[in-house]
């Protein structure tokens, strides 16, 4: 059996093969923060927009992270 077109409206911004992506990643358990972290490491130039919109805090630390050494902040102990 093939996969039938969704109705109008529907499949025409996430694909089938997203949806399965969504639920590989879903069940290997990752953090909230770290999904849409995730997403603006990947996201296009429209949709970087968008999520840092959405989530500007995130934005702004996900921003920091990138650019410290080793994405650890200064004044932040972490265990090795």
């Amino acid at each position: 059996m093939g996969v039938r077109r969704a109705a109008a409206g529907f499949g025409e911004v996430v694909s089938y093969y997203d949806y399965l992506a969504s639920q590989e990643i879903d069940a290997s358990s990752p953090p909230f923060y770290a999904l849409i972290m995730a997403a603006m490491r990947r996201a296009d130039s429209s949709n970087i927009d968008l999520l840092r919109e959405a989530w500007p805090e995130v934005w702004s630390e996900f921003y920091a992270r990138y650019h410290a050494p080793g994405g650890v902040l200064d004044g932040e102990r972490v265990a090795v």
